[in-house]
């Protein structure tokens, strides 16, 4: 467990974010049109984990949101919730957008990470993946470095844990992506990440190895015309209505509110996590 805590059990996790942490393109198979993601699935593992077998549990992430968006909305409603653990994981977007500045993005989410701590919440971070492998997203490499080299510096000196997404070799396989967008995990992804997180907390998962650390088998290779067609099709059905939305200053959160906005009681059954 990497320094920041000597807990190994929570009781009030809140998550906090932006899609990834609301979990898009892991569906529920309990709610039409909801998704999973691994924070919900890291509740779980909390709660599996925990003493009573229960976890109180809220989900403040919307989609779209910018780190400032995330610090003035989400950010009071968890220190007045007293949670002991807060996952923050937010500015993804916000480096995805040219002439963002990854400093003033670090100072700001550390101002939120010091506010986190003085009311004795744990607080997990996460780095940015590396982007080397997808088009045009690889141009933000530099800048999402910088933000992840601020990351692990604010970690070391306010004790939080850090989820390392950078060194992550089997996040570089493009099965763990949903193909439409090539931002956000699959099922399989969010699983992978939410044992990850569990291992960065040193909460241990039953039935489970560190096997979700090993990369996919290689994928066979794909002739050059599927490839070609992917890639336009990815340019058509995310890119372009990318660059509309915030051409027409939009965000795809417009409207959306969060999908646990207050922390319930969960429990653990097997690996899923119901309502008390």
């Amino acid at each position: 467990m990497q320094p920041g805590s000597d807990r190994r059990t929570w009781q009030r996790y809140i998550a906090l974010g932006d899609s990834f942490t609301e979990g898009l393109s892991d569906p529920d198979p309990g709610t039409p049109d909801a998704f999973r993601g691994w924070a919900d699935r890291l509740a779980g593992h909390l709660a599996a984990a925990s003493p009573t077998g229960e976890v109180e549990y809220a989900n403040l992430a919307i989609r779209g949101r910018l780190l400032a968006q995330v610090l003035e909305e989400q950010v009071p409603v968890a220190l007045a919730a007293r949670p002991d653990l807060v996952s923050l994981v937010a500015g993804g977007n916000d480096l995805l957008r040219p002439g963002v500045d990854p400093d003033r993005l670090a100072a700001d989410l550390e101002t939120a990470v010091l506010a986190l701590r003085e009311v004795g919440a744990d607080v997990l971070l996460a780095t940015g993946v590396d982007p080397r492998q997808t088009p045009i997203i690889r141009r933000t490499r530099g800048r999402v470095a910088v933000f992840n080299a601020h990351l692990w510096s604010i970690a070391a000196r306010h004790g939080a844990v850090v989820l390392d997404q950078w060194g992550a070799a089997w996040l570089q396989d493009a099965r763990m992506w949903d193909p439409g967008d090539r931002i956000h995990l699959t099922a399989e992804g969010h699983r992978r990440t939410a044992l990850a997180a569990a291992a960065a907390l040193g909460i241990p998962v039953d039935g489970e190895d560190t096997g979700w650390r090993t990369p996919l088998d290689p994928a066979p290779p794909r002739p050059a015309r599927e490839v070609a067609a992917q890639e336009l099709a990815w340019v058509r059905g995310f890119v372009l209505p990318w660059i509309g939305r915030r051409l027409r200053g939009e965000s795809s959160g417009d409207g959306r509110v969060a999908k646990h906005p207050a922390p319930v009681p969960l429990r653990a059954t097997g690996s899923s996590v119901t309502d008390s």
